[in-house]
């Protein structure tokens, strides 16, 4: 694949996992959303941000995606995955990846405030690590931030 139809494509992804964000901010949460695709790049699962739905801290929109992913593989290990998220992961969501050995990332926007992919911190192929995976940021960077920024400036 090129790298123009390689652009293309996670842009096209990232726009789905866009489409997730909008259902979170719908009900009431932050609007962040993640799909997964697996081994022969078809979607197997997606998420959204329910940390307000489920009471739950670690409802994430990766982890919510990490989860059914594992369920759609049977399989904890999701190697050959690619994990698109419409925000830099937080370190919870990066340790998360790497203990599910995700094989490569792609984000929107950039994090300054929490970014664990380089923005504040660096988990994501930390040399020491056993895991390493391709991390491709900034993909439809200003459309992402600007539904987080709209959606935070509502609440003010």
């Amino acid at each position: 694949m090129t790298n123009s139809s390689q652009t293309a494509s996670d842009e096209a992804w990232l726009r789905a996992a866009l489409a997730q964000a909008e259902d979170a901010e719908a009900a009431g949460e932050v609007p962040i959303g993640a799909v997964i695709l697996g081994p022969d790049r078809t979607a197997i699962a997606q998420g959204q941000n329910r940390v307000i739905r489920d009471h739950d801290p670690t409802a994430h929109a990766e982890i919510v995606a990490l989860r059914a992913a594992g369920l759609a593989l049977k399989n904890y290990r999701l190697e050959q995955c690619t994990l698109y998220v419409t925000l830099e992961p937080c370190s919870m969501c990066a340790g998360a990846m790497i203990h599910a050995r995700i094989g490569r990332l792609v984000f929107g926007a950039f994090d300054p405030k929490a970014g664990a992919a380089g923005s504040v911190l660096s988990v994501l192929n930390h040399p020491q690590l056993n895991h390493q995976m391709e991390v491709i940021g900034g993909i439809l960077a200003d459309e992402c931030g600007d539904r987080l920024r709209r959606f935070f400036q509502s609440r003010r």
